[in-house]
């Protein structure tokens, strides 16, 4: 892959910012569903973190009582953007 104008051997380097990301994993429920529990762990994570700018849904459980769904949990990686 050629090099962008201005890169090469005595040429100044070309520089761009770079973004670094870090994820946290949280544990969030609902009694509504699992959809439900993203959303509730996606809107507590908003809350503490900023630059949030994806989410990936790791693990899904459910708890059950008297063979009913009693609650849905979600187990997920929250990314976000570094401050400076």
């Amino acid at each position: 892959m050629p090099l962008p104008p201005g890169i090469g051997p005595g040429r100044q380097q070309w520089e761009e910012p770079m973004a670094v990301a870090s994820v946290s994993k949280i544990t969030a429920a609902s009694t509504q569903g699992f959809d439900a529990a993203v959303r509730e762990g996606l809107e507590r994570a908003s809350r503490t973190l900023r630059g949030i700018t994806g989410l990936h849904v790791i693990e899904q459980k459910a708890s059950v009582q008297n063979g009913k769904i009693a609650e849905y949990r979600v187990t997920m990686e929250v990314t976000f953007i570094l401050e400076d």
